[in-house]
């Protein structure tokens, strides 16, 4: 069986791609802040595919020395990773010039610093064996970046081009890297705005998409996909 790793998993995209590859027969280890969060999720998954192993952690991907543990812990319980999915991240609404003194290196340490971590943490194992896919879920902003999300698509254009430089070092290593990178989606970065459901991209697509491109062949990469809704960005 193969073994996945996903930060944030028990929200939005990340819940969805956990709950997507569980379908797929895939262990999982997955991580929250919330104790509480993880223990029911857990419990959910194990209904729906009893077959597959789930490891859950606490953890805040925010602070470096979690990160390290949660990726330790997933070694020590799991064996070999064969699947990354950085998902974890925040978005905050802010002009630079109007933005709180921490907020820069607060969106670096979570939007930026888990996927470099884990690649370093596992992508010497990746390529001594010759394979392995690491997914980052990055943003619109990467793109065309929002002066009214200033700090955040700084910390998204940054997380592309990590992307970007793991898929040049891992290229012809048999380790495959993808940037995906979506438009308006209904996660929690929404629940204080009245949005049409019908108009946004849900995070079920998301998790379509990385499950749709981990099962190409072996000789495909997607170097990236871009998910936005039908009518535009909200």
């Amino acid at each position: 069986m193969k073994n996945a790793i996903i930060t944030g998993a028990t929200k939005g995209m990340g819940r969805a791609v956990a709950i997507a590859f569980a379908k797929q027969g895939i262990n999982l280890a997955i991580c929250s802040r919330n104790e509480q969060d993880l223990f029911n999720f857990k419990r959910e998954i194990q209904k729906m595919a009893p077959e597959i192993m789930v490891i859950t952690l606490v953890a805040d991907c925010s602070k470096r020395d979690e990160v390290i543990k949660f990726a330790s812990f997933t070694e020590k319980n799991m064996g070999f990773v064969d699947i990354i999915v950085n998902n974890v991240g925040m978005f905050k609404p802010a002009f630079i010039l109007e933005d709180s003194d921490d907020s820069f290196q607060k969106q670096m340490d979570t939007n930026l610093m888990p996927a470099y971590e884990l690649y370093r943490f596992f992508g010497k194992r990746m390529v001594s064996v010759g394979k392995g896919h690491i997914f980052n879920i990055c943003s619109v902003a990467a793109l065309d970046p929002i002066a009214e999300a200033g700090v955040y698509s700084v910390t998204k254009y940054a997380l592309l081009g990590l992307n970007k430089v793991m898929k040049l070092e891992m290229q012809g290593r048999g380790v495959k890297v993808t940037a995906i990178i979506p438009g308006s989606t209904l996660t929690d970065s929404w629940r204080d705005v009245e949005v049409d459901k019908n108009k946004m991209v849900l995070p079920e697509d998301i998790a379509s998409a990385i499950v749709n491109i981990y099962n190409m062949s072996e000789g495909a990469n997607v170097d990236q996909m871009i998910i936005k809704p039908v009518s535009g960005q909200l």
